[in-house]
């Protein structure tokens, strides 16, 4: 299952933390919100397996100096 681990607020911003989280192993999936026609400045949901939650979360919380 598919859980939503972060919700970034544009597309630029949504593919750099899914290489990053990529990079470490993880599946991820991006999930674009609202209009369809927003393009790159939409929010983004950022999704991954139920079971890569708490790593994707530590990694995200690095990313962004937490």
């Amino acid at each position: 299952m598919w859980t939503v681990v972060y919700i970034a607020p544009n597309r630029p911003i949504a593919e750099m933390l899914k290489e990053l989280l990529e990079g470490a192993g993880i599946l991820v999936m991006l999930r674009p919100i609202g209009i369809p026609h927003a393009g790159a400045s939409g929010s983004v949901e950022i999704l991954v397996s139920q079971s890569e939650v708490d790593e994707a979360n530590e990694i995200i919380a690095s990313s962004f100096g937490g």
